[in-house]
């Protein structure tokens, strides 16, 4: 299966999956429920939950059991996501082509929907269809790993010192800790998760977290790259907006030849790391080619 089809058709499987959790549209405070449908049916190609699969099934692992841990990594991106674009944040007025969550329905219900966005993740992974499905000591291990990847150590904290760092002399090391916490963290733990409930050996797991980490900071490097010479139609957010706000890319610190690069290898990191495992393996090596094809 090439990779584009693979990410449709898990790209249904995790929308189906949404709908079954969340509370309809129509289920009181509608106002609440429809501003969160809106986020979470925006658009996007749910590339964490993706990932959650095709680490499960890179190590020999069911799609089936691990929808609900994956429709879980949407949840959480996307609070993320709507909290980012309020205006006391990145102040964004577009995300994935579409009005802002704040500029449709105002930035307190935008923030009442992230947060229950947030809640509803975790009390979806300690649901008794998500329990059931897997081993208890494997389940409490992941929650705890996405806990912390969502965090202070990981996504909450990089937003913060990528807004703290805005219009600051950032130096490489820094940069790589902003962007390995706000974007690398998540995508690290969505891998790691399938991995686990899968059943991974301690070599796959080894091998998978590898990978984890290299295409979770070529994610964001690639996203830095599009919004230097990207095009509104294809990011679906405006393009430039980084360096008006002087936020700490790859680009700003090392300029755009050197963040290609950095790009290319850390997808040849991403393909290495993976060379202990089979097949099963192809749609991971697929999507990291995906992550930083993107600029392109």
């Amino acid at each position: 299966m090439e990779t584009a089809e693979y990410l449709e058709a898990r790209r249904l499987l995790v929308d189906e999956a949404l709908r079954r959790v969340l509370p309809p549209e129509t289920a009181e405070p509608a106002l609440l429920h429809r501003a969160m449908h809106y986020s979470i049916f925006g658009g996007g190609k749910r590339l964490r939950p993706v990932l959650v699969l095709a680490a499960g099934e890179a190590v020999g692992g069911a799609v089936e059991p691990l929808l609900p841990v994956a429709a879980v990594l949407e949840l959480i991106h996307t609070y993320s996501l709507v909290h980012d674009d309020l205006p006391a944040m990145d102040d964004d007025d577009l995300r994935r082509g579409r009005p802002t969550s704040h500029r449709v329905f105002g930035e307190a219900v935008a923030i009442l929907a992230g947060d229950a966005l947030l809640t509803e993740a975790f009390g979806l992974l300690t649901a008794p269809d998500c329990v059931s499905r897997h081993d208890p000591k494997r389940l409490l291990t992941v929650i705890q790993e996405i806990a912390a990847a969502a965090g202070s150590r990981g996504m909450v904290g990089g937003q913060t010192l990528d807004i703290v760092s805005e219009g600051q002399a950032v130096d490489a090391a820094g940069l790589e800790s902003v962007h390995r916490r706000k974007t690398g963290a998540l995508i690290r733990a969505s891998v790691r998760a399938g991995a686990l409930l899968a059943g991974a050996s301690q070599v796959q797991l080894e091998a998978i977290t590898a990978y984890g980490e290299a295409v979770g900071l070529a994610f964001q490097i690639a996203d830095d790259i599009l919004n230097v010479e990207g095009e509104a139609a294809t990011t679906g957010k405006a393009v430039g907006s980084d360096a008006a706000k002087g936020k700490a890319t790859y680009p700003a610190v090392h300029g755009l030849a050197e963040a290609k690069a950095r790009a290319a290898a850390l997808l040849a990191e991403a393909l290495k790391s993976l060379e202990p495992l089979d097949h099963r393996a192809d749609p991971l090596r697929g999507i990291a080619r995906f992550i930083v094809d993107r600029q392109r």
